[in-house]
This record gives C-alpha cells, structure tokens and sequence, in this order.
C-alpha cells in the first residue's frame, strides 16, 4: 500500500512538523507525491467518467519504522487515499482502504440497509396503492359534497325561517293552531337537518376510516424506518474507531459529543486524511505531510477547481483530526500568527466624528474567537480610548486590504450603519485575477455599456491628512442644514479640473473594457466553514458589478520572487512568470455578503476566475490580490458627500503586455 517515488528525492528536506490540515502550503515531497497519484489516476480510463464530477484526493508522506533522521529513499513514501467511494467501491489497490467498510455485504450495515430499504419499498407501495389512493379521493369528493348538501340544507333553512318570519309579520292575529304549525315546521326542518348532518357524518368518519388504515401503517412504517437508522447509524460511527499517534483510539460518537452538533455529520470519517492516518497509525508509518487535490468538475454549489489543493473540511473532518493528530507535532495556525505586529495602522482620512484607516492584508477587521488576536478593532480602542460605540462600521476579509470605515462614536455608527442598510454608501474594489476570463459568445455580441456614471467616473485622489478629504457637496447635504455644525473646512474642486481628473481616471482604469453583472445567492457551508457557497435555497441576494481593467498583465520580478517562494511547491501554472496571465478587474458589489467577491469571481457561473492568492476558492500567493479602494459616503454630522480612495500597492508591481 505505501508507494516509494518514482524519482529521486534525497535532495529534499523532511518536514520538521506535520501539515496544519487546514491552512497549509504543501511541502514539495506532497507535490511530488500528489503528481504520481494524478498520473495514476488519469491511467483508469474507466474511471474518467464518474471522476468528472469531481472528487478529493489525498497523500500522505510516511517514514517507515526503520527510518533514519535523514532522507534515505527507499524509506520515505507516501500513502493514497480518495473520500468516499470510488466505481462503487472503497476497495482499491492503490489507495488506503476506509475506516471501517459499509460496503462489505456481510456487514451489518448492507444488512440493515437492506431492510431499511425494504420498509422503504412498503411505504411506497402502500403511498401508490389503487386502495389507499381511491379511499382518499373517495373521501375527498364525498367530503366536499357533504359541505355542499349541508350548505344547501343551511340556505333552505334559512330562507323557510325567513318565510315564517314574514308570515308573522303580515298576519299579526294568527291562530293558536296557525302559530303551531309554525312551530312544529321549525322543528321539523331542524331536526330533518340534524338527521342528514348525522349521516354525512357517519358517511365521512367510515370512509376516514378506511384512509386512517393506510395511514398508520404508514406512519408505523416510517417510524419503524426512523428508529432503525438512527441506531444504525450510531451503531455504524461506533465502528469508526480513529486512532491517534498516542495510540489512543476514539469512536466518532464520543468525538462529536463534544461538539455543538453533538452527533457525527453523514460522510464522517470517509475523508481522505482520516483514513491516511488511521492507516499510518495501523501499519507503524510515521506520518510526516498531508496535501488534498481535487479532481474533476466543481460541485454546482461549493468551488473546486481541478488540480487545486484543499485543506481538510472544518465540519466532518476538524473534530476527527483534533483526536487523530495528537501525539504528533504539528505546524502552528498561520492565522494566528500576527504579520503586522510591528506595522502602524495608517489612518488616511480623519475628524473628530469619524476615520477611514486602510487595512493592510491578513489584519482582522473585528476580533474573533481568539480575543487576543490583533485587529483594526483592537488597534483603535487603543489609540482613541474616549471613543463611544462598535467603532468598526462595516467588516473587511482578514485578507483584503483596503478602507475601512470607523466611527468614534455611537450616533455616527448608528447613521453610517443606516446608509449602508439603505445602500447608500458606495465602494470600489480592485483586484488581480489569476488567469484570463473566458469571454462568452453571448458576452461578445452584447455591446459594452459603462457601469453607473456617478461611480466610475471619480476623480483619483490621495487622501493622508486630517480634513483633506474630496468633499463633493451635492443636494443631500442641504437636507436638515439646521441641524448640523457649519463646516469648517471645505475641498472643492472647479468643473474644470474635474473633468480633467475623469479622463485621466478613464485612461488609466481602460473604462472601455468589459463589463458584466453577477447575481450569485451566497450562503455559508455549514461543513466547511468559512467557505461560503452558492444555494438558491438558502442563500441570500449577492450582486456584484464588475468591469474588466485590462487582460493579460504580468507582475515584475519586483514581487515575482516573493510570490514564487510562497508557490515554491505548487503546481507550475500557479507561479508568476512570464508565461503566466492574469487580468485586473473593478468590483462594485450591491450588497455586502461575506465572501462575496471573491466567490462570485471563483464560481463557473461567475467569472470562473478566482482571485490571486484565493486560497480558498483559488491558489495560494503572497497575498491576496483584492484590495478596497474607494468608498463614498454622506458624513453623519455635515452632510457632505465623501468620496476617499487609497490605491493598492500591488497597483505598482502590474506591467501592462
């Protein structure tokens, strides 16, 4: 089962700590491994037509038992493994067997199964049967004509009321035995009425009846079926008994105790890493790096994209790993490592109600689980402890970069909150595609149209001191002028220079490129946090706007070798080099999901494109190329209109083919 390379691999160094499964760059011994499983792969024919639907692939590189400190060949491998099933199987020769086998046909489990799927086909039966189906039709029509009769029989009696009523009335000195007549025609139709609404009942309860038969049956039935696969299913999790590097062996039950879903998600402990170390665990292999690649087509909802790397999913797999991975010593969490722990914050806009700071990549916006961890949140307490209020008015990824809006105190979080409910503030992203968009036939025949006038065409401005700001006053500023402090200060700018600044901005952005619109509905994957996905179900509203800078650039050397040394390991294609194109690109997102951008650039619906250095829904790079560039917004307090822009440094590093 473990596989020696094919090629000689003593020039490179062993792993000093095991992979962090789930933010991880793979060590070039996973690369080389992952590259003789794909040539593997691409060798079973038979299997090309069920892999385009896409599957997880996984290595392992192990030390065998005998193994020195240094790299001697025949004693460096790697184990293969897939998730789930492959060609109907989880029995191949190549790969790792599975945890426990559901597919064995002695096991309990295809036993169970089968008679689960027997009280399957009775309630099917039973749901079609001619007997059941005729009894609640018959019930159905005799049910509506019941209502109908006794309308009917109500209406007649109504109106023979009605009747006697103006009988009455007209003849004032009736009879002794004329108003008994009356009377006893009054009890008559009631109690005629009484009889026939007692046998329409009679008539509905026997034919109830005959459909209440059916149904508890069939609701014995699939209470039966529910029982028997929940203690199936407890029953079969008990079997997967994960092994860690300690020797200490925990069933996926008493894992997931634990957890907040307190039982095991479906598909548990049939991912590739598991079963990679429950094999290594079994066999004496001491497990040194793991990588997962994808294989095939996206899935229609989440992002793969084919010959990418993955880290382990956080909702099946990160409870099993945190059992599996003790005893071995392993990479730290690059996420909690702070990077700009020495940076200063630079604050590009400021007065005394409100900041705009730009975020360098890989800061947090907000703190998050781990309170201690540096952010934009924790920066500013700090530096304005007077300030009142949430402070951070709207969120940035922690790998974008960009500007970001904060309010020193409550009334103006509140109000800036308000325009961004109302949609009222408006942003600009840019961003390096890692690739060339595919342009459709339906794209090339639509002609170009430029996106909302009022947004593309703002003027470049550089904004770093205290209230020098571009303040554009517009009609909303008049509003309620009675409220607001006079203005002290004011930029303002002569038509003039204007419209010299917008074609210098048109010229350099190429607003003559391709533009487009993008209506995804995002939604968190409940397995694989934080990957957001695209759910028509579940998601909610995502709308972006995009228009197409320029095709076809490369970066300089300048940052070529920072991003190569981080894709030292990667595939070929993912390096910067000459050869490889990438396309600059505006956002102008409507709405503000998370992710949203960086999904509706990656997605195939979408621009199927990721972003450089997506490594969630892309490759790793040395950053993420997607920066906020632009906000606008009315002031809370003077009701000026202000449009701040801050460029991104990666601007600098693009060359134009």
């Amino acid at each position: 089962m473990i596989h020696f390379f094919k090629k000689p691999v003593s020039h490179l160094a062993l792993p000093e700590k095991f992979t962090y499964p789930f933010h991880y760059t793979p060590h070039p011994l996973c690369v080389l491994a992952a590259e003789e499983v794909k040539e593997y792969i691409a060798s079973r024919k038979e299997w090309q037509e069920e892999l385009a639907s896409g599957k997880m692939f996984g290595v392992l590189i192990v030390q065998t038992d005998n193994g020195i400190t240094n790299n001697e060949e025949n004693q460096i491998g790697y184990l293969a493994a897939f998730s789930g099933n492959l060609a109907g199987k989880n029995l191949h020769p190549y790969f790792v067997p599975p945890v426990y086998d559901l597919l064995q046909p002695e096991g309990f489990f295809k036993i169970e199964e089968e008679q689960i799927s027997a009280i399957n086909i009775r309630i099917r039966e039973l749901e079609n049967s001619s007997s059941y189906l005729d009894s609640k039709e018959k019930w159905k029509i005799e049910t509506e004509q019941a209502k109908a009769v006794l309308n009917q029989a109500k209406a007649e009696l109504k109106m023979a009321k009605e009747a006697r009523e103006i009988r009455r009335q007209s003849s004032p000195e009736l009879s002794e035995e004329e108003q008994a007549s009356l009377i006893r025609e009054s009890q008559y139709q009631k109690a005629e009425y009484k009889r026939l609404e007692k046998e329409w009942k009679k008539r509905l309860e026997e034919l109830e009846t005959e459909v209440r038969h059916f149904d508890i049956e069939i609701e014995r039935l699939k209470t039966e079926r529910k029982e028997r696969s929940a203690a199936l299913q407890r029953k079969l999790f008990e079997q997967f008994r994960m092994l860690n590097a300690q020797g200490e062996v925990k069933d996926l039950y008493t894992i997931f105790e634990q957890t907040v879903q307190k039982v095991p998600p479906a598909g548990a402990g049939e991912c590739a890493l598991p079963k990679l170390l429950q094999y290594a665990y079994l066999h004496q292999l001491k497990p040194l790096a793991m990588a997962e690649f994808w294989w095939g087509d996206s899935p229609k909802n989440e992002i793969r994209h084919h010959g990418y790397y993955y880290p382990s999913c956080k909702g099946k797999c990160e409870p099993i790993l945190q059992h599996m991975l003790q005893g071995l010593e392993v990479d730290e969490n690059p996420l909690l490592n702070p990077v700009h722990e020495e940076e200063e914050l630079e604050i590009v806009f400021e007065d005394e109600w409100l900041l705009v700071v730009n975020k360098p990549a890989g800061m947090l916006s907000v703190p998050g689980k781990a309170e201690d961890r540096d952010s934009v949140y924790h920066r500013l307490k700090k530096k304005y402890p007077e300030a009142t209020g949430p402070m951070i008015v709207h969120r940035l990824d922690m790998a974008t970069s960009g500007l970001l809006l904060v309010a020193k105190t409550k009334e103006v979080h509140q109000d800036l909150q308000a325009q961004f409910a109302n949609r009222n503030i408006k942003k600009r992203y840019v961003a390096v595609l890692d690739g060339v968009i595919v342009q459709t036939e339906k794209e090339k025949e639509k002609e170009t149209k430029p996106i909302a006038e009022e947004t593309t065409l703002i003027a470049e401005e550089t904004v770093s001191t205290k209230k020098t700001a571009k303040v554009e006053r517009t009609d909303l500023a008049l509003e309620n002028t009675e409220l607001r402090p006079e203005r002290t200060e004011k930029v303002e700018k002569d038509k003039k220079t204007k419209r010299t600044e917008r074609t210098e901005r048109t010229e350099r952005t190429g607003r003559t490129g391709r533009t487009g619109r993008i209506e995804l509905p995002l939604c968190l994957n409940p397995l694989d946090r934080p990957r957001q996905m695209v759910s028509s179900e579940h998601g909610k509203e995502a709308i972006t706007e995009y228009q197409i800078i320029s095709e076809s650039e490369r970066i300089t050397s300048e940052s070529e070798n920072t991003f190569n040394e981080s894709n030292r390991i990667n595939e070929s294609e993912s390096s910067i080099n000459e050869s490889r194109k990438y396309t600059r690109i505006i956002f102008y997102p409507f709405t503000g999901r998370t992710h949203q951008l960086r999904v509706h650039a990656a997605h195939p619906e979408g621009l199927g494109c990721p972003i450089l250095g997506d490594e969630l829904y892309g490759k790793k790079a040395d950053r993420l190329y997607l920066h906020a560039e632009y906000i606008e917004f009315r002031h809370p307090i003077y009701g000026d209109i202000l449009c701040i822009q801050k460029e991104a440094d990666f601007h600098k590093n693009m060359i134009k083919p």
